[in-house]
C-alpha cells in the first residue's frame, strides 16, 4: 500500500525540485481517503504520494488535524492547492455530501490551512482540480470522477465553468448520480451491472452537455467492465494531485 501502513503516512525520501518555480503542496480530499504530494514548477511530484483513510464521521477540526499530520513528512512547499468533494467558494465549504454538510457548511477550510501551514491556499471542488490535471484546453471538456460518489467538472477552452453539483441531480428512477454510480452502488450490484449504469450516466451527460471530450477519473474508474463510447477517456487517479499546479495558473470563481 503506497505511502501508508495501518493508516499512517510514511515519510517519503526528500528530493530537490526537478524544475524551477514555486513548489505546490497538492491535497486531494476524497470520501474514502486523503492524499497529498508536493509538485515542482512543472507539476511533477517531488516526493511519492502519501495517503490516510478518511474516517466517518470526520468533523471539520478532525479533518484539519488529519491533513496537517498527512503533509508533515512531505518536503517544503511554497503554496497549497486543495480539492474538496463538495461545493466550495472563496475558501469556504458550502456542501460536504460525504462528510455531513450540516457540520461543514461555512467552514473556512482554506483560511484554516493557510493559518496552520503559513502558505497561501487555493481550495476548489475535487473534480475541478482533477480536470485541471487532464484537460487539453480545447472545446467543451467534462470530468466525471467515480469514487465514493460521482463528481463532475466542466471546462470551456481551458477555462473552468461555474460549478454545477450534478452529482446531487436525479440520474435514474429518483437516484442521484452519487447514489446511482457511487461506491455503494458498485458494491451492491457488482461491476457488470454498475458498468451499465455508468454507460447510461455517460449518455445522459453527453445529451445534457454536448461535450467534446469526457475524462473519467477516480478510484472506481478501473472497475468499468464495458467499452466506453467515443470522446471518452479514463485518466489516472493521481490527476487529482497533478491538477494542483494548474490550479494556480488562472483565477477561478472560488478564489
Amino acid at each position: 500500500m503506497s505511502g501508508e501502513q495501518a493508516g499512517e503516512t510514511v515519510a517519503p525520501p526528500l528530493a530537490p525540485p526537478a524544475s524551477a518555480g514555486p513548489t505546490t503542496l497538492a491535497i486531494d480530499i476524497g470520501g474514502s481517503g486523503l492524499k497529498a504530494s508536493v509538485l515542482d514548477g512543472a507539476g511533477r511530484m517531488v516526493a511519492p504520494r502519501v495517503r490516510v483513510p478518511a474516517p466517518h464521521p470526520c468533523p471539520p477540526e478532525m479533518m484539519l488535524g488529519l491533513l496537517l499530520s498527512l503533509v508533515k513528512p512531505l518536503p517544503p512547499f511554497d503554496r497549497v492547492s486543495v480539492g474538496f468533494p463538495g461545493v466550495v467558494r472563496k475558501g469556504k465549504v458550502l456542501t460536504a455530501p460525504h462528510f455531513d454538510t450540516s457540520l461543514y457548511a461555512g467552514f473556512p477550510l482554506g483560511e484554516k490551512l493557510r493559518e496552520a501551514l503559513g502558505r497561501p491556499v487555493k481550495l476548489l471542488n475535487d473534480a475541478e482540480v482533477q480536470g485541471f490535471g487532464v484537460i487539453a484546453g480545447h472545446g467543451i471538456e467534462m470530468v466525471l470522477t467515480l469514487g465514493t460518489g460521482a463528481g463532475t467538472a466542466l471546462f470551456c477552452d481551458g477555462e473552468l465553468a461555474p460549478h454545477l453539483e450534478l452529482a446531487q441531480h436525479p440520474a435514474h428512477k429518483g437516484k442521484t448520480y452519487d447514489e446511482y454510480v457511487g461506491r455503494a452502488a458498485l458494491d451492491k450490484v457488482g461491476p457488470k451491472r454498475w458498468s451499465k449504469r455508468v454507460l447510461r450516466a455517460i449518455g445522459q451527460l453527453d445529451r445534457l452537455v454536448n461535450y467534446d471530450m469526457l475524462y473519467i477519473g477516480g478510484g472506481n474508474a478501473a472497475h468499468i467492465a464495458a467499452d466506453l463510447p467515443e470522446r471518452t477517456k479514463i485518466v489516472a487517479n493521481d490527476a487529482g494531485i497533478m491538477g494542483g499546479i494548474a490550479l494556480w495558473k488562472q483565477r477561478t470563481a472560488s478564489d
